[in-house]
C-alpha cells in the first residue's frame, strides 16, 4: 500500500515538474517571439538551476540566443544544444535544432559546425525517421529561418502563410476564422498570432485588392514588369518622343497598392506582438503561483493540477487544434518561373535596345556638280562644318557652295549646303536645338531675326530654321539644320520671303536632293 502511494506522489511529482517546465518553455518561446531574448535566457537558466536539466529548456535557451543573429550568441547556442544533448543524448527537439543551427551557419565562417548538420540529420533519420522535427529539419537548408527578426524574412514568413490559408480555405472569412481557432489555441505562438491578425484583416470588407496582392504579388509585379517594357521597347523602336520617366513613372504608380499593403502587415504584426506581450505578462504570476503549489506538498499539487492545466492552455500550452505550420520556402517553384520569364523578359529588352543602338537610317549622299542651273564648287579643304562630330561616327560627308557659273568671284552664292551620314544613333531633337551640331550665327556673320522649330527636315529629319541678314552684302539669307540617327544637315539660301513654310520647304527639298534612302 505504502509502495503504491509512493508511487503515485512520485507520478505526481513527475506530472508538476512537467507541468512547470511546459509554462516556463512557453513564456521563454513568447519572450524570444516578442523580441525580448535576453529576458527568455535569464527565466530558462533560473528554471534549469531550481528544476535541473530539462531538455526543452535546453532547446529553449539555445533557440533565445539563435534569436540574436549574431556569431557569439550562435556559438553559445551551440553550446547549450552540446550540454543538452550530454544530458539527452536522444532528444529529437535537441537534435533538430542542432541541426537547423549547423545547417544555417556559413560553411565559409564556421565550416566544423556547417558538417555537422548531415551527420544530426542521419542520427534523427535513425531515430525518428517519420517526425515533424526532421521534416523541419530537412527543411532548414532550403526556408527562411523563424527565428530571423530582419524584416525581409519576417514579411516573408508573414505573407506565405497568410497567402497558404487564403488559398486552403474556401471563403477568406473562413481563413479568419481558422487561423483564429489556432491562435486561441496556442496564445503564446507569434507565427499563429501574426497569422490570425493577418487573415483578419485581409478578410474585411473592401480588402479584396489586399488579398490578390498579397495572394498573386508575384504575377501582379510581373505584368509591371511586362508593362513597363513595352513602354520601354516603344521608346526605343517606333516612339522616341515618349520620356524614358514614362516607363519610370508607370512602374512607380502599379506599385503603389504594394505601399498600403505593407503597412497592413505591419500593423498586423504590430498587434500580433501586444497579443504574445499580453500573454507572457499574465503567465508570470500564474507560474509563480504554481511554484508555490508545488511547494505547499504533494497531495495540493496533485488536486490543482487540472486547474493549472487549464491555466497552462489559457496563457499558452498547445492544445488540439494548433498546427505547427509548415516550413516557409526561399523560393517557390511558381517563383522561380517567373523569375525566369522576368529574365527572359529582361534579355529581350535588352536585346531590343542593342538592335535598336545597332540600327539607323542608311542614306547615300549625291553630290551635284550642278544644281538648279548653279555650278558648284567644293568646300571642305576651306570650310569643315562637321568638326563637332566624331570621326568614328561618320561615314561620307560633302560641302558645298553653288553660284550663277559667270558671277563674279566675290558674289554671294545662292545655297551652301553640308551634309554628312553615318552612326548617329544617340541623336535627339535636342541636339538640333541647342547648336550641338553647328554653331550660331554670331554678329560678325550677320544679324538673327527669328529661329524656329520647323515641322519636319529631309526624310522626317528634326530640323530648326532661321532667318538672319548676312553681315557685308545685306543678303536676307535662311539656314536650316537637320539631324537624324543617319545624317546630318544644313543649307544656306537666300530667303527674301518671310514665310516659314517656303523656308522650310526649300530645306526640305535641297535636303532631299542631296541624300537618299540607300538601297538595301
Amino acid at each position: 500500500m505504502n509502495d503504491n502511494k509512493d508511487h503515485a506522489r512520485d507520478t505526481a511529482r513527475g506530472d508538476v515538474r512537467d507541468d512547470v517546465c511546459g509554462d516556463v518553455r512557453g513564456r521563454v518561446d513568447a519572450l524570444v517571439a516578442v523580441g525580448r531574448p535576453a529576458e527568455a535566457r535569464a527565466v530558462a537558466r533560473t528554471a534549469l538551476a531550481d528544476d535541473g536539466p530539462e531538455a526543452g529548456l535546453f532547446l529553449a535557451l539555445a533557440r533565445a540566443h539563435m534569436a540574436e543573429d549574431d556569431d557569439d550568441h550562435d556559438d553559445a547556442a551551440e553550446r547549450v544544444f552540446r550540454e543538452g544533448l550530454d544530458a539527452f543524448p536522444d532528444d529529437i527537439g535537441l537534435l533538430a535544432g542542432y541541426a537547423e543551427l549547423c545547417t544555417h551557419s556559413d560553411s565559409m565562417d564556421r565550416p566544423g559546425r556547417h558538417a555537422r548538420g548531415p551527420v544530426l540529420l542521419a542520427r534523427l533519420r535513425e531515430i525518428a525517421p517519420e517526425s515533424a522535427e526532421l521534416k523541419r529539419a530537412e527543411a532548414a537548408g532550403s526556408s527562411v529561418s523563424t527565428n530571423a527578426r530582419n524584416s525581409a524574412s519576417v514579411n516573408r514568413v508573414q505573407s506565405f502563410d497568410a497567402a497558404r490559408a487564403f488559398a486552403e480555405a474556401p471563403t477568406p472569412q473562413a481563413a479568419a476564422d481558422q487561423a483564429a481557432q489556432w491562435a486561441a489555441a496556442a496564445p503564446r505562438d507569434l507565427r499563429l498570432a501574426v497569422l490570425a491578425e493577418t487573415t483578419a484583416a485581409l478578410a474585411a470588407t473592401g480588402r479584396t485588392w489586399f488579398r490578390l496582392l498579397l495572394c498573386r504579388g508575384v504575377e501582379y509585379r510581373f505584368a509591371t514588369g511586362v508593362a513597363v517594357a513595352v513602354l520601354i521597347v516603344l521608346r526605343i523602336t517606333v516612339l522616341p518622343a515618349i520620356p524614358y520617366g514614362m516607363a519610370a513613372g508607370v512602374g512607380l504608380l502599379l506599385g503603389l497598392p504594394f505601399l498600403g499593403l505593407r503597412r497592413l502587415l505591419r500593423a498586423a504584426r504590430e498587434r500580433a506582438a501586444d497579443r504574445i506581450a499580453a500573454a507572457v505578462s499574465e503567465a508570470a504570476p500564474r507560474a509563480e503561483a504554481g511554484d508555490g503549489a508545488d511547494a505547499g506538498g504533494d497531495a495540493e499539487a496533485r488536486g490543482d493540477d487540472e486547474a493549472r492545466g487549464d491555466d497552462e492552455a489559457a496563457v499558452g500550452g498547445d492544445r488540439p487544434g494548433a498546427p505547427e505550420l509548415p516550413p516557409v520556402p526561399r523560393v517557390t517553384r511558381r517563383e522561380y518561373a517567373f523569375a525566369g520569364a522576368g529574365l527572359a523578359l529582361l534579355f529581350a529588352v535588352g536585346g531590343t535596345a542593342y538592335a535598336a543602338s545597332l540600327e539607323y537610317p542608311r542614306y547615300d549622299i549625291v553630290a551635284h556638280d550642278t544644281f538648279r542651273g548653279l555650278q558648284g564648287f567644293d568646300l571642305r579643304e576651306e570650310f569643315d562644318p562637321f568638326r563637332a562630330v566624331s570621326d568614328g561616327e561618320l561615314n561620307d560627308s560633302t560641302a558645298r557652295v553653288y553660284a550663277a557659273a559667270d558671277a563674279a568671284p566675290d558674289a554671294a552664292a545662292e545655297y551652301l549646303v553640308a551634309v554628312t551620314t553615318g552612326d548617329f544613333h544617340e541623336m535627339r531633337e535636342s541636339f538640333v536645338d541647342d547648336d550641338r551640331i553647328f554653331p550660331a550665327v554670331t554678329d560678325q556673320d550677320g544679324v538673327v531675326h527669328e529661329s524656329w522649330q520647323a515641322e519636319t527636315g529631309p526624310h522626317g529629319a528634326w530640323m530648326r530654321c532661321i532667318r538672319y541678314t548676312e553681315a557685308g552684302t545685306g543678303t536676307p539669307r535662311a539656314m536650316c539644320v537637320w539631324g537624324d540617327k543617319g545624317s546630318i544637315g544644313m543649307v544656306l539660301f537666300t530667303a527674301a520671303d518671310e514665310n516659314h513654310d517656303v523656308v522650310e520647304e526649300t530645306a526640305r527639298s535641297v535636303g532631299t536632293a542631296f541624300l537618299r534612302p540607300a538601297a538595301d
